[in-house]
């Protein structure tokens, strides 16, 4: 699930009250002004404290007219970017509007600190900008920036034009974004409609693929039940998918892929042999052989079935496990697609196409079945693949691991809403994930 952070900036707004309340004391006391102690933000917030330690000045935005022009120009920015929805509005612009012309500036300890508020208002918000706040049920990918990057950002924006351009370059550049951005700007006002929602989770996943930028990668976008694979930054190849029903939805994962089996057999979850294979045997036991089925231990070896009493097993006693035989009558079809994850969850071929041809494609128990199996792994390989053999495999093919040169991102997301050239087409929440 996707969401828009409500917590960014939360410390930086309990340490400026800290600050407003000191300043507010001041303007009406009869006494000598008082000295002002630093800011709780200014004293915990690495970004800050890492930035002046860089600069090596006191004072970045206040000591010229030139400057505080600047700090200015930012401030303005900003709230151009909380009224359009980039950032939340928890970054406090109107409060350094305030001090910056309070007559308590020309104290130094204030005017340091007050400095130190605006950068680290600055940098608060080229973080928030280029953040992903996305969610994965699992994420090994990791596309997160080091703070290190912004305070570069910051350093090197002097001189580089207009705050409004480096905002908007800054900004996520992916056409379809865009299309997204300026869609939801002009005709969806409700930020708490479940269309403005939807949108700014879509948004959010493809800042997240863009800030990722592999050059190789595949992408499965569940409620879309499409499958896309990149190569060299472009689309090279385009699928339907199956995936999980609403009862066994599909886990969003950033992973990597690492190998490619042919011919698999199907060690069927323990879930599926007992609840839904189990009962089928106990009525006929010659389904297992008609169906290419054999038991195995929890070794993995083979048990003589001729010998076990069907009828003494249940749902929760059954000790073994079902697996079903190499070749194109498997369930996994040919191929299998090994993912890293705790789920158990692979991309694979199937034995049933007709899935494919259905509108809704919700059947699956997890895994993602797909369209066009071979012609990815043979994109995969470079070639290497002996497409003939697949093709024409038959029933107990040797099966065989391949191992890929380079591990290759999948991101299995849940996108709600979809751009194709111009046009934004809202696709049905099957899981029930925007709320």
């Amino acid at each position: 699930m996707f969401y828009i952070s409500s917590k960014i900036g939360s410390s930086f707004t309990k340490g400026f009250l800290t600050f407003i309340l000191v300043s507010c004391f001041a303007a009406n006391s009869f006494t000598q002004e008082p000295v002002i102690k630093k800011d709780s933000l200014v004293k915990k917030d690495s970004l800050v404290q890492k930035f002046y330690a860089i600069n090596n000045e006191p004072l970045y935005w206040l000591s010229t007219r030139k400057d505080i022009k600047r700090a200015t120009e930012w401030i303005t920015a900003i709230e151009i970017a909380k009224e359009s929805g980039l950032v939340s509005r928890n970054l406090m612009t109107g409060e350094i509007r305030t001090n910056m012309l309070g007559k308590n500036i020309r104290n130094k300890v204030t005017k340091a600190t007050t400095d130190k508020l605006i950068t680290g208002l600055v940098l608060n918000f080229l973080k928030e900008l280029q953040a992903v706040h996305v969610h994965f049920d699992y994420d090994e990918v990791n596309a997160s920036l080091p703070d290190s990057v912004f305070i570069h950002q910051l350093m090197n924006s002097k001189g580089k034009g207009p705050v409004s351009q480096i905002v908007s370059k800054l900004d996520c550049q992916n056409h379809d974004y865009l299309v997204l951005k300026k869609f939801m700007q002009d005709s969806i006002p409700d930020k708490n409609s479940l269309k403005y929602k939807s949108i700014v989770q879509s948004m959010n996943y493809l800042k997240y693929l863009s800030a990722n930028r592999q050059p190789e990668y595949i992408v499965a976008n569940i409620p879309e039940t499409e499958v896309r694979y990149y190569q060299n930054g472009k689309l090279k190849l385009q699928m339907k998918s199956v995936v999980g029903k609403k009862k066994n939805p599909t886990p969003t994962l950033a992973s990597y892929m690492t190998n490619i089996v042919t011919f698999p057999f199907w060690n069927v979850p323990f879930s599926i042999a007992s609840k839904e294979l189990l009962p089928k045997v106990q009525k006929d036991e010659r389904y297992l052989e008609r169906n290419n089925f054999e038991v195995v231990d929890g070794k993995g070896n083979v048990i003589d079935d001729s010998d076990l009493n069907w009828d003494s097993y249940t749902e929760t006693n059954f000790p073994y496990f079902f697996r079903e035989s190499t070749g194109p009558n498997n369930s996994l079809g040919v191929l299998k697609f090994n993912l890293g994850n705790p789920f158990s969850i692979y991309l694979h071929d199937t034995n049933s196409k007709s899935g494919f041809k259905k509108d809704s494609r919700f059947l699956s128990h997890g895994c993602i079945r797909l369209e066009k199996p071979i012609e990815l792994a043979d994109l995969l390989t470079r070639g290497k693949l002996n497409v003939w053999e697949l093709k024409t495999g038959q029933k107990d093919t040797e099966s065989k691991i391949l191992k890929l040169d380079q591990k290759i991102p999948v991101f299995i997301i849940y996108m709600p809403v979809v751009v194709e050239n111009e046009k934004v087409t809202f696709l049905k929440d099957v899981y029930g994930l925007i709320q």
